[in-house]
Order: C-alpha cells, then sequence, then structure tokens
C-alpha cells in the first residue's frame, strides 16, 4: 500500500469503478485499453534463477504484529531532487510523454500499469506502490531499523520497490504478501515474484511460510 493517504476523496471515486475487464476498468478518469503505450520501469530485479537462490537464503518465520506500526515511521514522500519528491520522480520514471509543471507536479502524460494492464492519462489516477508494503516491512524486520533506515526503505528509486499502477488496484493489494495477493494481470507474476524477493532480500526481511511457498511455485514456473 503506497500513496492511499495521498488522495483521501479517492475513496468516494472508487465506488463508481466496477470491473469488466483484467479486473479493472475506470468509469471516471481516463483510460485507454489499447495495450501498453507507456511502460513502468523500475530499476530491473535479478534473474528468476537468481531470485530462487536468493528466496533460499531468505529467514522463514511467522509473521510479526503491526504493534508500534505507524506509516509516519517511514518518511514518504521525500524531496529528490530540486521540487521533486520520489512520487514526482517515479510517475516521471513510468510515464511516457510526461510534463511537470514549475512545482513538478505531473500536468500530462500516459501511464501503464504492469499489475492490470491498464493505461491512465491522470497522474491522479495512479498510485505508488511500495513492491514490499511498508506494514509487511515492519512485521518482518523493519519494526527494528532506524527511522532513516525506514525512510531509505519508503523511497528506495534504486531497487525494484516502487512501481506506478492503477490505483484502486494498490488499494485491492494493500498490505498483503504474495501469498494472500498477486497482481490481476498473470503475465506479470514472474517479474513481481522477482522485484519482491530482490527487496526482501537486499533488506534482508524474513518471510512467512505461505508466502515463501506463493513465491516457490511463481519463480519454478518461469
Amino acid at each position: 500500500m503506497s500513496d492511499m493517504h495521498r488522495h483521501p476523496t479517492r475513496r468516494r471515486v472508487y465506488a463508481r469503478r466496477a470491473s469488466v475487464f483484467g479486473g479493472f476498468v475506470a468509469l471516471l478518469g481516463t483510460i485507454v485499453m489499447s495495450g501498453p503505450t507507456a511502460q513502468a520501469s523500475p530499476p530491473a530485479p535479478p534473474s528468476a534463477a537468481t531470485a530462487r537462490t536468493q528466496l533460499a537464503s531468505l529467514t522463514v518465520k511467522a509473521e510479526g504484529t503491526t504493534d508500534g506500526y505507524s506509516r509516519d515511521k517511514f518518511p514518504h514522500w521525500i524531496t529528490q531532487s530540486g521540487s521533486c519528491d520520489t512520487r514526482e520522480e517515479v510517475l516521471k520514471r513510468d510515464g511516457k510523454n510526461v510534463q511537470t509543471d514549475s512545482s513538478c507536479k505531473a500536468t500530462s502524460g500516459s501511464w501503464y500499469s504492469e499489475y492490470d494492464g491498464a493505461t491512465w492519462t491522470a497522474a491522479s489516477d495512479v498510485d505508488i506502490d511500495h513492491m514490499v508494503p511498508l506494514a509487511e516491512a515492519w512485521k518482518s524486520g523493519a519494526n527494528n531499523w532506524t527511522t532513516a533506515q525506514r525512510q531509505a526503505f519508503a523511497n528506495d528509486l534504486t531497487h525494484s520497490q516502487l512501481i506506478a499502477v492503477t490505483d484502486n488496484v494498490n488499494q485491492s493489494k494493500s498490505d498483503k504478501d504474495p501469498g494472500e495477493w498477486l497482481p490481476p494481470r498473470t503475465a506479470y507474476h514472474c517479474m513481481y515474484a522477482r522485484m519482491w524477493v530482490s527487496v526482501k532480500y537486499t533488506y534482508k526481511l524474513s518471510l512467512d511460510s505461505a508466502e515463501k511457498s506463493a513465491l516457490s511455485g511463481i519463480l519454478n514456473g518461469c
């Protein structure tokens, strides 16, 4: 779950959306179903073979609790360059023909959501998803990190931790791990598993047995 709190009024919009193709088609905003005219491009994770090796090395244990958790303990979105914060940098990176104003807000462009295959032309219809959600990270070891470490995790542009996706698909994911949720677009499952494992491996986060089983099943089929 990434920036749902950035747009509190959108909850009213979600109620007016219906799912009729690939899980999601918007009744509000602008959506183009003609194909991937813009490609989300977070840093590429290691190969499936490497991901399988990394997965085998991760600590497996029962998931922790959210006791003490707060999104405020993972400061985001921070300024990355000039007037651009992390969200705005990802929108520019993952979009196509993105134009911004003097404060770095995206004013036009298109964004292809790898999770559901939808293309959007309004930045307000796009969320920046944390591949490994903040609450999931907290339950997997980030509760022991410093605030500075959690800030780095929440704003990581170097690894495959941030990706621009359809906002209500991101809402559907919430804080779930791959044992509980996968993108509706099955063609992205291999990449999703590689990205998830890469982030958990990089940050030395644990996983639970159901999570590992789901990831193993996906990666073994890649």
